[in-house]
């Protein structure tokens, strides 16, 4: 292989960190030149050479596309379905994640027939419809092979684990970086910015936890954010603010009088000018009486 197409070091890391490498106890015939040998327990070890060899392979078919519409990967498999939309996603082929309609290839009449040029397949056991519907219209076919995958009416086979939600998405994001590069789109030199993360499966029981966590914190923050704001504007506005003034003493008027009360003098005891106390019934009368005294 060409040294600009030969992996890194960190690609290998990778590719064993996620157990890429890791096969199953079964073989079949036709995968017996991809395993590199068999453990203790009677899992088959693949070759992560030959791996990488038929990665580069599939990218460089699938780069001579024209339009990249005519690509479709597929993955009924769930731990590829979140990898097999990131890849249509970043490469701008098309997806179908999920269960596969018997007749997408061959029924006219159907309302998703589709005819591509190229297919992508998860697994060829778990896409099997679609591997042979493939066959029945000549369409090319790249699949992930594991230990004990069927080969037929598979084109280019990847030797890889196609079981584990690592595995799997560390696959399809290094063939996605491949396509880009290959197209110039992005730097081979530079690292690419889309973490792996994202072409990962997420159990969604783990998400319903992670916005169960978060919804928790933002409740428990609330409280303490009201209150905060609160005493900001209490401090901000004047205390009166939304009630009456209060008034003062002298501009207070009796009901019944209509004449400002004056504040009393205490009475001293034993004092004859000591304040009458107010008669309930004085009324106007007692108004009207003091008047002629003063007249008188």
């Amino acid at each position: 292989m060409a040294g600009i197409l030969s992996p890194r070091e960190e690609d290998i890391q990778k590719m064993l960190s996620a157990q890429v490498h890791i096969g199953t106890q079964n073989s079949d015939h036709m995968m017996e030149e991809y395993i590199w040998r068999r453990r203790a327990d009677g899992i088959h070890i693949l070759n992560v050479g030959k791996t990488w060899e038929k990665l580069m392979l599939a990218a460089r078919v699938l780069t001579a596309i024209e339009n990249p519409q005519d690509i479709i990967a597929i993955s009924a498999r769930p731990y590829g379905q979140r990898a097999v939309l990131k890849f249509a996603q970043y490469t701008g082929a098309a997806s179908i994640a999920g269960r596969f309609t018997p007749g997408t290839f061959t029924n006219q009449i159907t309302k998703q027939f589709r005819e591509p040029r190229v297919l992508v397949v998860t697994d060829p056991r778990t896409d099997a419809q679609a591997v042979k519907e493939a066959s029945y219209v000549n369409l090319p076919v790249i699949a992930f092979c594991d230990s004990d995958s069927p080969l037929a009416h598979v084109d280019i086979a990847i030797p890889a684990n196609n079981k584990g939600k690592l595995s799997i998405g560390l696959l399809y994001w290094l063939l996605a970086r491949e396509i880009l590069r290959m197209r110039g789109t992005v730097a081979r030199m530079s690292p690419w910015d889309v973490p792996v993360d994202l072409f990962f499966y997420r159990d969604p029981d783990e998400l319903e936890k992670a916005e169960e966590t978060q919804q928790t914190f933002a409740a428990a923050e609330d409280p303490a954010a009201q209150w905060a704001a609160a005493a900001a504007a209490a401090a901000e506005k004047p205390v009166t603010e939304g009630f009456e003034q209060p008034l003062l003493q002298e501009q207070q008027w009796d009901a019944g009088l209509g004449v400002p009360l004056e504040p009393q003098p205490a009475a001293q005891p034993g004092s004859w000018d000591a304040a009458q106390p107010p008669q309930p019934n004085a009324g106007w009368d007692a108004a009207a009486a003091g008047q002629q005294t003063w007249a008188a």
